[in-house]
This record gives C-alpha cells, sequence and structure tokens, in this order.
C-alpha cells in the first residue's frame, strides 16, 4: 500500500477496487486454485487444492461413462476393404469396370475425370470370436478380442485431402484455427492428471506407405485459451524438449524464479485481465512438475518382461507398440484425452505389400492394449477409437487405392460401448454408406455423451459467435452403446 497515493479520489478508488475484483473473479472462473499461492514445494495452493483446470461443465448433463479416450489415429487413410469391411461383390467385379451410378457427379480425389475399375479386396476376412465378427485375416491378433470390438463401417466425412481431412477429424471443421477434440475435451472436463498435461499426443512411423506429415494444428485449441492445446511428447530422446536441468541449476532455484515470474505475471494480469497470462502462470508450474514426471513416465524399462512381451515393445525404439505401452501409463496417470498417430496409411500403389507391413506394426499392440487396460481396472471407464482420416476407394489406381470420404470403417471399444457388433454398412461394392450413417460431427457427439457432456451446449464464444465441437451438426449414435 506504500506505493498508493495518500488521497485518493472517489473515482480512482472506485476504478482500482473494480479491477481488482474483476481480476479476482476472471482468476477464479478459470481456474479456482489460482485464488491462492502455489506452495513452492508442493506446487500446490495455499489451501492444498490442486493447481489445475477443473473444466467448466458442472454439474455434467449425463452420468459421465468414460474418463479418458486413447484415440489410435492411424494417419493416411487405411483402407476399409482391407481390414473391416469386407465385399465379396467388389471380389466379383475385379477389373471390369466401375458403374458410372455409383460414381457420376461424386468427388473422386487423383482418379478425377480417368476410366474408373473395380479392384477386389487383396486379403481374405475371417470370423473371429463368440460374435463372428468379419474383418481381414491381417489381423490374427485382434481377432483374439473381436467380441470387444465396434466397428463401425458407415463412416463418412467431408474432406478428401489429407491435411484438411485430419482438420475436419480432430475440430470437425475443414478450416484451421478450430479447437481438437481432445482441447475441448479438457475445457470441458479438465483432468485428473496432477503432474501431466491433461492432453497429450505421441507419433509413430513405420515400413510401407507414403509418410503425410501431420501438423501441430491437428491437436491445436484454436480459439480456446491456450493451456487447452495437446502437448507432444517425442517417442525417441527426450520426450519434451529442454525439459532438463540446465548445469548448476537446482530445483530450488527454478522454484524462486518461477515464483517471481508468477508475481509479475499477477501483477500484469490485473492491469490487463488477459487470460493467456493465467494460462502462462499454469503451464509454467505444469513444466516445473513434468521435469519429475515425463522421464519417470517415458521410462517403459521398469514394466515387467510380461508386458514388454504382450506389447511387442523395446524401451526407446520409438514404435506404435511402445506408444500404446505409454498410452496405458498416461491412463493410469490421470491424462484425460491420449492420441496415438501412426503413419504411412496412405496407399496409392503397392497396397497389398504395404497395407501387410501396417497391419503388423498395430495388430499386437492393439490388442495388448485392449488386454493390459482390462488387466490393470482401466477399460471401463475407457474409450478406445482406432481409425484414419477417411477410407479408399473401391476403385483402383494402379496397384492402390485412392483417397474416399463416402464411406470407411473405424472401430470403438471399452465399457462404454457393445463389443463384437458391426454398425452401419456401405453397399456392395463399399462405396457409399448406405446403413446407419455416421458422420464425423456424430462420433463427436457420441464421445462428448459418453464423458457426460450434451455437445449442443458445450460452447465458447469467439468473434460474436457461440462455436462448439459438432459445428451445427450431430447425433449421439446410441444403438453402438452398452
Amino acid at each position: 500500500m506504500k506505493d498508493l497515493p495518500i488521497t485518493l479520489s472517489r473515482r480512482a478508488f472506485l476504478g482500482r477496487s473494480a479491477a481488482g475484483f474483476g481480476s479476482l473473479a476472471l482468476a477464479s472462473l478459470l481456474d479456482p486454485a489460482l485464488l491462492t499461492r502455489a506452495d513452492a514445494a508442493e506446487g500446490r495452493s495455499a489451501v492444498g487444492a490442486p493447481n489445475r483446470w477443473r473444466g467448466v461443465v458442472h454439474p455434467l448433463h449425463y452420468p459421465q461413462r468414460i474418463k479418458r479416450v486413447i484415440h489410435l489415429y492411424m494417419a493416411g487413410g487405411p483402407s476399409h476393404l482391407e481390414t473391416f469391411d469386407y465385399k465379396p461383390e467388389l471380389a466379383k467385379a475385379n477389373g471390369r469396370p466401375m458403374p458410372t451410378s455409383f460414381t457420376k457427379g461424386q468427388q473422386i480425389a487423383q482418379l478425377q475425370g480417368q476410366d474408373l475399375h473395380c479392384f477386389g479386396p487383396q486379403y481374405a476376412f475371417q470370423r473371429y470370436g463368440k460374435s463372428g465378427l468379419e474383418m481381414s485375416e491381417l489381423f490374427p491378433f485382434l481377432g483374439k478380442v473381436a467380441d470387444d470390438l465396434c466397428v463401425i463401417r458407415s463412416m463418412h466425412t467431408e474432406q478428401i485431402n489429407h491435411d484438411p481431412a485430419h482438420t475436419f477429424m480432430n475440430t470437425g471443421s475443414g478450416i484451421p484455427g478450430r479447437p481438437s477434440m481432445g482441447s475441448w475435451s479438457i475445457y470441458g472436463l479438465g483432468s485428473d492428471a496432477e503432474d501431466l498435461p491433461g492432453y497429450v499426443v505421441l507419433m509413430s512411423s513405420g515400413r510401407g506407405g507414403q509418410m503425410q506429415p501431420v501438423a501441430a494444428r491437428q491437436w491445436s485449441a484454436g480459439f480456446l485459451p491456450s493451456r487447452f492445446q495437446g502437448v507432444y511428447f517425442y517417442s525417441k530422446g527426450d520426450p519434451v524438449l529442454y525439459l532438463g536441468d540446465p548445469d548448476g541449476v537446482t530445483r530450488a532455484d527454478q522454484r524462486e524464479v518461477l515464483d517471481a515470474v508468477d508475481a509479475l505475471n499477477g501483477l500484469r494480469h490485473e492491469q490487463t485481465l488477459d487470460p493467456e497470462i493465467l494460462t502462462r502462470v499454469a503451464q509454467y508450474e505444469m513444466a516445473f512438475k513434468m521435469q519429475t514426471s515425463v522421464p519417470k513416465l517415458m521410462d517403459i524399462s521398469n514394466e515387467s518382461p510380461e508386458t514388454l512381451e504382450l506389447y511387442g515393445a523395446r524401451p526407446g525404439d520409438g514404435s506404435f507398440a511402445a506408444n500404446c505401452l505409454l498410452g496405458r501409463r498416461l491412463a493410469e496417470r490421470g491424462v484425460r484425452f491420449i492420441q496415438l498417430y501412426h503413419r504411412d496409411w496412405d496407399h496409392h500403389g503397392n497396397l497389398k505389400n504395404d497395407i501387410k507391413l501396417k497391419a503388423e506394426e498395430v495388430d499386437r499392440a492393439c490388442y495388448a492394449l485392449l488386454t493390459d487396460l482390462k488387466r490393470r481396472g482401466l477399460y471401463d471407464d475407457t474409450l478406445v477409437i482406432f481409425g484414419g482420416e477417411f477410407g479408399r476407394t473401391p476403385m483402383a489406381q494402379g496397384d492402390g487405392r485412392d483417397h474416399h470420404i463416402k464411406g470407411f470403417s473405424i472401430w470403438l471399444a471399452g465399457g462404454a460401448v457393445k463389443g463384437g457388433i458391426a454398425y452401419g454398412a456401405t453397399d456392395e461394392l463399399g462405396y457409399a454408406a448406405v446403413e446407419n450413417p455416421v458422420h464425423v460431427h456424430d462420433l463427436h457427439a457420441t464421445l462428448l455423451y459418453l464423458f457426460g457432456i450434451e455437445h449442443t451446449k458445450l460452447t465458447y464464444r469467439f468473434q460474436g459467435r457461440d462455436f462448439r465441437l459438432t459445428d451445427v451438426s450431430g447425433v449421439v449414435v446410441k444403438d453402438i452403446l452398452a
């Protein structure tokens, strides 16, 4: 108080009081824990409340069925016709002209204006499990848990090229700059993780197919405060750059600097009421905690030999299998949204050989993840999603398939969905979803519903409009729910 003038006019007093109370109110809305000073040793507020975001949906709109999502993102667009949607009529029509009744006036990527010929399935299908779920012979391990899988064969989307299709699958819009579904989830619910981000992304590559880039905006918070963006962990080497302690700097030194920066940010926030300042405060605290938590998380060498064998993972190899194991470890630690990108599923040519390589890389790891979640008591409140940004054409592109948006397959697993079922269907040639079609907006609406959120009510006002993940569409697919 000594810096204040000895006398204040009534207007100055009210102005300064309003700014202070406004800052306090905004801070309490953004994060109640920011009302109090974080304790230097424990990273907790003075009253012992964890300094993390609690979400804006209170109370939940529906009973919460899941606590977390693990999204196994097969980037590049896996062919549904060699994986989860067998078409015997397409096999019979192999090499014949594609009927124009299917393709006339339709959007086709690189095959536009070319002679179109049917390209039969390159692998046989089998029935697995007690349910007799039909899947490709490329997935013998997944076949062991077929009765857990809910295969949606009637997915369709709106963007036919990779980058906008990734954007649409992640954000519900082909326009960059919208928040991802992981960011919406954290904004709505917060996270149970004490010392890790609520939304974590890992990426792997392998053999076969074209390695399409995946932009960081796919896990962006868009116009939401940046604290809700996904945090990318490198699969090899240092998981997060510059996370280690510099030479000669102790944890106590860092804590002292962090407290000083925190105080300066607090003063600046009182002047500007900029929510991004509070984001910086929260992110600095999280980075401080991650210096200890992330190395422990990423070190899978302490997993049992039996678990490593289950996944087929080797510590530090950066494989999809290792990332699946990390996904389980993230789930155990309370992370809300986990995305594991696996690239190279873009098969414009050499489809038969290359898709076999991709299936070998993911089959065992997916089986292991579902098995491990069960035995650790995480399966019932986890939703696992497997799929890409679109499918592939039933028409040949040399010895491959082009991008396709009219019909493709994904699968879901977890205690909240029915297992051992195939939902929806494409036509006899696998071209378009014709039975119980499921749009990307419907998938997003269902995801939020399982989190306990009504998708039409989770909104954020930006540039004069209330935006939501599902835009102005979306229907919860209740027929697939357990």
